[in-house]
């Protein structure tokens, strides 16, 4: 229960579809509202939806059957267990789905167990602890990457195909770019497939390691760097109720007082009239920027420091 006594939004959309599994209205093998499906019919934002699925994947009423969707799990026969079956899969889904919805302050061990319904302490026989299950989550989703099962021709294309999957991925995972650390590598095994992946990319093009490890690394820190504003965004929409327009509509007379008593004549003059910006918009230009600039090293054969 919320602090005010409410039951938190998925878990009142969780329980009306786990009632209607119960009578019989969705039998075994029919499909379940999609997580779009359930934040049209209940306005909830996507992160919602998601927890409301992963939560009746977590006591077994549903599964993923590829080509099919989220569809309702066959009665599983009663076998006397006390606990229901636990799998380092299950753990990890059920901490991804918790800090999509509020962030890595709501994935602790023990929330994680009261999600699945088990004692805290038999997650220790899947992961070791918190630090390890949060690197393992990044590397979870990091899979899940929608990169093409054929890498584009060209180096351009292969880098911005993977800026793009590694983009897609922070935006569905907001919490991820907080974990990924640029100055301290981790063994992350898909978030290193990433890394080769974006150094196969430059192969054959007579640039020498160092400048193809820089490329690698700096295209990989830019599209992190943008992501990390990514949860501020969301918390502020969430904590105001408002939009990104509707917020800085309400805040443009303070925006040009500040600018005007600050001596800020060329910003002042580029705003007038709006701008159209958002990270969205920033993030296309300055990857593009970005491609641009590697291709001065691919055309002119220089060293990272010059």
């Amino acid at each position: 229960m919320s602090p005010h006594g409410q039951e938190p939004p998925y878990r009142r959309i969780a329980a009306e579809i786990r009632r209607r599994i119960e009578l019989g209205e969705l039998r075994p093998g029919d499909r379940v509202p999609s997580a779009r499906q359930l934040t049209r019919e209940h306005g909830v934002a996507i992160a919602t939806a998601t927890r409301v699925l992963a939560l009746l994947r977590a006591e077994g009423l549903v599964l993923t059957r590829p080509g099919a969707g989220t569809v309702v799990a066959a009665p599983r026969p009663q076998s006397g267990r006390a606990e229901p079956e636990l799998s380092r899969e299950r753990v990890l889904r059920t901490a991804v789905a918790l800090a999509d919805e509020g962030g890595l302050p709501a994935v602790s061990m023990r929330q994680i167990a009261a999600e699945l319904g088990v004692a805290t302490m038999s997650l220790y026989r899947h992961v070791r602890g918190r630090d390890e299950l949060i690197l393992a989550m990044a590397d979870a989703v990091l899979a899940d990457a929608p990169l093409p099962a054929t890498e584009p021709a060209g180096w351009r294309a292969r880098l911005d195909v993977l800026a793009r999957a590694q983009w897609a991925v922070y935006r569905r995972h907001r919490w991820v770019p907080h974990v990924i650390s640029i100055a301290r590598p981790q063994p992350l095994p898909h978030g290193m497939a990433h890394t080769d992946l974006a150094l196969r990319a430059t192969a054959g093009l007579g640039l020498d390691r160092q400048v193809r490890w820089h490329v690698a690394i700096t295209l990989m820190a830019y599209v992190k760097g943008i992501a990390t504003n990514l949860e501020m965004g969301a918390q502020a929409v969430q904590d105001s109720g408002l939009t990104h327009d509707q917020w800085v509509d309400r805040q443009q007379a303070t925006f040009q007082q500040v600018m005007a008593g600050g001596g800020l004549a060329t910003m002042d003059a580029l705003t007038t009239g709006g701008v159209d910006l958002d990270l969205e918009t920033v993030f296309d230009f300055g990857l593009r920027r970005l491609l641009d600039g590697f291709a001065t090293l691919v055309d002119g054969g220089v060293s990272p420091g010059r």
